[in-house]
């Protein structure tokens, strides 16, 4: 038996609901997966990964992916870049879709902006942050290296792309390039991939766990369970918790099967 947390995006409230659901099945000291994208768009990231960082640290049997926010994060922190070529918008991470000013926000709320308009974070929250701004980005930047802890990043850029769990499942946060052997599988493949990987309903190597691409609840789609439900944009975060050959879901009444789409 294991369980498996699709996207968080910085909702610690949903992730402390979803321990307690876990916790109530019986699987306190059962593995536990995260996909990934524990960061952005909501307002507590900082939360979440230190929830998990203390979990790893108590003897929780807890495995995360990393997630194509948790990369962007890290990378903005590294070296205050804030594109990427997989954003086919050209939005960059500051953008409010993406919510990487949420994440920085749970950092830095006490922190001092080195910036001529404003003198503080919270100013420029209030005054509507124009992530266009190259002189924003660069004190944005120059605070995150000083209020982001360290292990934070440590731990983030220590994640591995996929995970082995039992009964021949396999956890990445995004997916798989179909017919390319999992040793040849790319970083971007694994944190981005869509195009290829959704439409895809023919045979895998493994039955592959992930998240990603948010829908309104997890779905088995047969070769693939995808459990993003959509934390990131206010709706719950569902534990899936697979045992003896079936998957479920949980809420506050008990399991309810996960059955593959018709």
């Amino acid at each position: 038996m294991f369980y498996v947390l699709g996207d968080i995006h910085g909702q610690t409230a949903a992730l402390d609901r979803a321990l307690r659901l876990i916790e109530a099945d019986g699987g306190a000291d059962r593995p536990l997966y995260f996909v990934g994208d524990l960061v952005d768009r909501g307002p507590d990231s900082r939360g979440v990964i230190q929830r998990i960082i203390d979990g790893q640290d108590a003897g929780r049997d807890w495995h995360c992916t990393l997630g194509n926010h948790d990369l962007m994060f890290a990378q903005f922190v590294l070296t205050g870049r804030v594109s990427h070529p997989e954003i086919k918008s050209g939005k960059t991470w500051l953008h409010h879709r993406l919510g990487g000013v949420h994440t920085l926000a749970s950092y830095m709320a006490e922190n001092e902006l080195d910036h001529p308009e404003w003198t503080s974070w919270a100013e420029a929250q209030e005054a509507g942050l124009d992530p266009s701004s190259a002189s924003l980005q660069q004190a944005l930047s120059d605070a995150a290296r000083a209020a982001v802890p360290e292990r934070h990043i440590d731990w983030i850029t220590a994640l591995p792309l996929m995970c082995d769990a039992p009964d021949n499942h396999l956890i990445v946060h995004a997916g798989l390039r179909p017919g390319r052997p999992l040793a040849k599988q790319t970083r971007s493949d694994l944190t981005w991939i869509r195009d290829g990987w959704l439409d895809y309903d023919g045979p895998l190597d493994h039955r592959v766990v992930h998240g990603h691409t948010a829908l309104d609840f997890p779905a088995h789609h047969g070769n693939r369970i995808n459990t993003d439900g959509g934390a990131g944009y206010g709706r719950p975060l569902v534990p899936c918790v697979y045992e003896g050959g079936q998957w479920f879901t949980l809420d506050e009444t008990g399991r309810t099967p996960l059955q593959p789409a018709a």
